[in-house]
């Protein structure tokens, strides 16, 4: 059954998945690099390596709604990760947060739903050089930067 939230939005600026905004979880492990989510090819964007994540609920927060998305999709324990930083891209009619995570105790993430090709860690030198989200291609500069201010990467 889907939420409310799993729709498109359009507006001046394009369109975008998630009514409420939607989610990602950038996760680093300081022995294994940034876990990436590769794009299943029938996804917006597919083919590409970006953050598990997705649309949010009506009233869900996007730290919340990131870590949801990445249990589904990843199998990324709540209780595993520590909280860095969050950055937030808002449009107005429409918002995306990244949530910046550390993996404080180690993990193995697996596929758990059909959204996945793979699911891989990456040192932050090397995210660069994929073919990424297009979205997620130009945060990332931004978002290591801030990733290694905060003790990662």
């Amino acid at each position: 059954m889907r939420d409310a939230g799993d729709a498109w939005v359009e507006g001046p600026a394009g369109k975008f998945w998630g009514k409420f905004g939607s989610a990602g979880l950038l996760v680093f492990d300081a022995g294994r690099g940034v876990l990436l989510q590769h794009r299943a090819i029938w996804s917006h964007h597919g083919g590409t390596w970006g953050l598990p994540g997705g649309a949010l609920h009506s009233g869900e927060a996007a730290v919340d709604g990131a870590l949801r998305e990445a249990w589904e999709e990843a199998g990324v324990p709540r209780a595993n990760v520590e909280l860095l930083f969050t950055s937030a891209w808002d449009i107005g009619y429409w918002s995306y947060t990244t949530v910046a995570v550390a993996a404080v105790v180690p993990f193995e993430a697996v596929i758990s739903d059909p959204e996945s090709l793979a699911l891989d860690w990456f040192t932050p030198e090397d995210v660069a050089k994929l073919s990424l989200h297009p979205g997620f291609a130009a945060a990332w500069p931004a978002l290591r930067q801030r990733l290694e201010g905060a003790g990662g990467g």
